[in-house]
């Protein structure tokens, strides 16, 4: 695997549409902390006019120096301003581009990605994940660019004074540098398993509230309880552990502003008896000092911001390195026109490596226009064969022709353009009717929808419905019954109204009476379509063109509803165990 640049370094083509922004920031940093540092030299030069030459002490002297100091306090509030404002608005902006680009990236991911994520955890990746990042990306070159400033400068000023007493004081930042990164490492290895334990705990919650209707039939409320227990202590685990490295990040920085402090009177004091350092210097000093150790009691304040802030954007950019496995091949085209003829050429397919192949060296031919009816038993394949169809995974060998061109040499968006699925798991977004059934052609007009609905057998129920069109369905459609959400998921086919269709066990969840209104709204979406229909009651399919029925290892027959059922072979002995030998 080719190595990935650090993440600091990925994350800083974020500020680019914000650098002027980000330098009038910076500016405003470098202003207040200028302000801050010309206190000590004012209270120096006032020292040192009392101690060395009390007449020059005048009271001009002293109101120049009080003017100086409230002027420069008037540019400090105005900076600070656009830093508390500005600066913060920045940091949300970045914080949105990268909410953005996350989402874009696993709206690319293919299916298999799906397949092993869990959607509480992606949840958390987009939200909480990111929510500290504002802070991070505002307070980070802020903080750092002050304390560099401060050190800096006052290592320049304090060395003019007296440059061995500044040796002695900045000898102890190196062992306190060490020590403080010792326990930042360790608070960044605790927020990064703390993030972690959230997403676990958001998916469990969702899980949880998602199958409420489960928990509930099997009184199991107790079951779920003590799962959300497990995970909420674990967490809490995790965050004493954080808590006991920030406790001791915080108490050592506390000791070393002692020993900041120690140094300076103590080693000043030698300076001071062998008369190499006057007391306006020594009061400086412990001003400056002072000014130094209350940068690093902000960094140390914003440690945790800091790590969570890290934590964030290592967790954005894991989701982020993860390559879509369906991806455009270089060169591929647009597919425009469409004559509905597919064809699966030697496939072969597995969804992983451990798994065994669920397609192996399988072929069979859908002509333009035909309807063709995929039965068998369990494990036989025939939900996956819907799914390579419009590439939601990718085939290991063989090919998959559409009008006698390799699927692969059009765009994926172009494809699936082309293909209209109707599932047995219906998903209704959470909206109203008419904003489910325009998402098969988003920009239609009233008109187009109730006349999709209408097709689709669903605009007498949807004009019953309290707000018609415009009725709220509840989350996944809730308020609506299977039948109901079926139609509406039909009427979005016809809406979008594609050459190619797939037809995946879409009334086998229904009762007789839903089936039979829907089974209706099927047969006329099929009308003039390339039809490929996975059923599991077979009187759906009597009327396919072409039944192919599939066996473990692969097709074992191909035929019409008539031809199959007079060979009385693998069809006949399914169709005979679910419905009547009178209807043979």
């Amino acid at each position: 695997m080719k190595k990935q640049p650090g993440k600091i370094r990925r994350f800083l083509p974020y500020y680019k549409k914000y650098m002027p922004i980000l330098m009038l920031d910076l500016l405003c940093a470098s202003l207040t902390t200028v302000c801050e540092l010309v206190f000590p030299m004012i209270v120096r030069s006032i020292t040192h006019a009392a101690t060395e030459s009390p007449a020059s002490l005048t009271v001009a002297f002293i109101l120049r120096c009080g003017l100086l100091y409230l002027l420069l306090r008037v540019v400090d509030m105005a900076a600070y301003y656009y830093m508390a404002t500005v600066g913060h608005v920045m940091g949300t902006r970045i914080e949105t581009d990268l909410r953005h680009d996350l989402f874009a990236h696993l709206q690319r991911l293919s299916f298999s990605y799906y397949d092993n994520a869990k959607v509480g955890t992606l949840m958390s990746r987009i939200t909480n994940d990111l929510f500290d990042v504002t802070e991070f990306a505002h307070h980070c070159p802020e903080e750092f660019f002050i304390a560099g400033i401060k050190i800096t400068i006052t290592f320049i000023i304090l060395s003019g004074m007296n440059f061995k007493l500044t040796l002695i004081v900045f000898a102890v930042l190196p062992p306190m540098v060490l020590i403080l990164s010792f326990f930042n490492r360790k608070m960044r290895e605790g927020f990064r398993e703390s993030r972690k334990k959230v997403a676990e705990l958001n998916s469990q919650v969702e899980d949880s509230l998602l199958g409420v209707r489960v928990v509930r039939s099997f009184a199991n409320e107790a079951i779920e309880q003590e799962k959300f227990d497990q995970g909420n202590l674990g967490f809490l685990q995790i965050k004493k552990k954080v808590y006991r490295y920030m406790g001791g990040f915080q108490s050592s920085t506390r000791f070393f502003d002692g020993v900041m402090y120690i140094v300076v009177v103590v080693a000043g004091a030698f300076f001071l008896r062998a008369g190499a350092i006057t007391p306006a210097d020594l009061i400086a000093y412990l001003l400056f000092v002072s000014a130094l150790l209350n940068s690093v009691r902000r960094i140390v304040e914003f440690a945790e911001q800091f790590q969570r802030g890290m934590t964030g954007i290592e967790r954005f950019f894991e989701i982020m390195d993860e390559v879509p496995a369906i991806r455009d091949l270089p060169g591929a085209r647009q597919l425009e026109t469409v004559r509905g003829d597919l064809a699966f050429e030697d496939v072969s397919f597995r969804y992983s490596e451990e798994n065994e192949e669920v397609l192996t060296h399988l072929s069979f031919r859908i002509g333009a226009g035909e309807c063709v009816a995929l039965v068998g038993p369990s494990g036989g394949g025939k939900t996956t064969i819907a799914a390579l169809i419009p590439r939601f995974y990718e085939i290991d060998s063989g090919a998959i022709t559409l009008d006698g061109k390799d699927i692969k040499e059009f765009t994926v968006y172009s494809l699936r353009n082309q293909i209209g699925v109707v599932q047995q798991d219906v998903y209704l977004f959470s909206g109203t009717v008419k904003e489910n059934i325009a998402y098969g052609k988003p920009g239609a007009t009233d008109e187009e929808i109730r006349q999709a609905a209408v097709l689709a057998g669903a605009d007498s129920f949807i004009s019953d419905l309290p707000n018609g069109y415009d009725t709220y369905v509840g989350e996944r459609g809730v308020k609506l019954s299977g039948g109901q959400k079926q139609r509406i998921s039909i009427a979005r086919v016809f809406l979008k109204n594609p050459p190619i269709l797939i037809l995946d066990e879409a009334t086998s969840a229904l009762d007789n009476e839903s089936e039979y209104v829907v089974q209706q709204s099927l047969d006329r979406l099929s009308e003039g379509r390339t039809t490929l229909i996975i059923a599991h009651r077979l009187t759906t399919i009597k009327n396919a063109d072409k039944i192919i029925v599939l066996g473990k290892n692969g097709i074992t027959e191909v035929g019409t509803h008539r031809e199959l059922i007079e060979k009385k072979g693998d069809y006949y002995n399914l169709y005979k165990l679910y419905n009547d030998t009178e209807d043979l």
